[in-house]
């Protein structure tokens, strides 16, 4: 009996705010497949969240773009197509142009460092730059490099190659040495190379595997070349309506911890699908000499003058920007 009474004691005392508040509905758009890491790690992090908030925060997580299209999910976001939704600011050249200082090639040596280095800078920068949504966290994947049908080795070797890039800035780079670009979503690209239609593309290593691209590619520069920039992003009206107890629960899933907690077992992933590369029969996964990669870092440096032009078009100081970034870098040790 005194069991029953203390229970019902403590739950008078934790639970009349969470038990007053109306229950949110939110959906959560993921354009990967089942199997990718990112979907069982946001499943954890919406349990969660149901959780602390005493069931009245429940979310629905629909991997697969099932409510909508790669391309489109900030998109979505903005507009209450989805409430919550995973987005790649590189799938819209020129949109978010600071961000994109995180899709340079060269700039991040790991994914896990790499993600707390750039959440913690561009938390700043989000406020204006995706003002109509609320950022929730910024994070990358392992660094990821060229793979495909022929030995890319200098930048010359891209010249007359079709490469699929793995956000606008690659894109950029293809372009500087000669190649021309195949735009394809990532559940796309296996079919893009295998009809012909790209001969190169740029992605991260597990991912390889995930997508059946090891089916069509046979080489691999051994490089942390660039990584793609990523972001959760909220719907500010789905936001806003919620009370303020609710609202805490979901800042307080949104930080750097929780973005590591979402995004490491990705990151994990895709690091050891070079370790499987490398053991692979029938692939060439071959490292960079230093006058190679010297070369590569030489010729890439129009891609920067290029990001710092974009920024100051759209008013922000470039050179600020870049700096805090590089603070950051130096932080949380994750700079090449």
């Amino acid at each position: 009996m005194k069991k029953v009474v203390w229970a019902l004691l403590l739950a008078a005392c934790v639970t009349p705010a969470l038990a007053q508040d109306k229950t949110v509905n939110l959906k959560v758009s993921l354009w990967v497949p089942p199997a990718h890491p990112l979907v069982p790690a946001t499943q954890a992090w919406a349990a969660d969240i149901e959780k602390v908030s005493g069931g009245t925060i429940k979310m629905s997580v629909f991997p697969s773009e099932q409510l909508g299209k790669a391309f489109d999910h900030y998109d979505m976001a903005r507009d209450g197509i989805a409430d919550i939704t995973y987005v790649n600011p590189g799938y819209q050249p020129g949109r978010f142009p600071i961000v994109s200082a995180g899709q340079l090639p060269f700039v991040f040596s790991d994914g896990k460092k790499g993600t707390l280095a750039l959440n913690e800078w561009y938390q700043k920068y989000a406020k204006t730059e995706m003002k109509d949504t609320k950022l929730c966290f910024a994070f990358i994947h392992d660094p990821g490099s060229l793979h495909g049908k022929k030995k890319i080795v200098v930048p010359d070797d891209l010249k007359g190659v079709k490469v699929r890039p793995a956000q606008s800035t690659i894109g950029e780079m293809v372009k500087l040495f000669g190649g021309t670009n195949v735009q394809a979503s990532a559940p796309e690209s296996r079919d893009a190379i295998e009809r012909g239609v790209a001969d190169e593309i740029a992605f991260p290593w597990g991912s390889i595997f995930l997508f059946g691209i090891d089916k069509v590619v046979k080489y691999h520069i051994d490089v942390p070349l660039y990584t793609t920039v990523f972001t959760y992003n909220i719907n500010l009206a789905k936001y806003n309506a919620m009370s303020d107890g609710q609202k805490k629960i979901i800042d307080d899933h949104c930080t750097p911890e929780w973005a590591s907690k979402v995004t490491d077992p990705w990151t994990d992933f895709e690091a050891n699908g070079r370790v499987k590369m490398k053991a692979l029969a029938g692939h060439e996964v071959y490292p960079l000499t230093p006058e190679q990669l010297a070369t590569w870092k030489k010729a890439v440096e129009p891609l920067n003058t290029s990001w710092a032009d974009q920024v100051k078009k759209a008013g922000g100081d470039a050179a600020a920007i870049d700096a805090d970034l590089k603070a950051m870098l130096k932080k949380h040790d994750a700079g090449l």
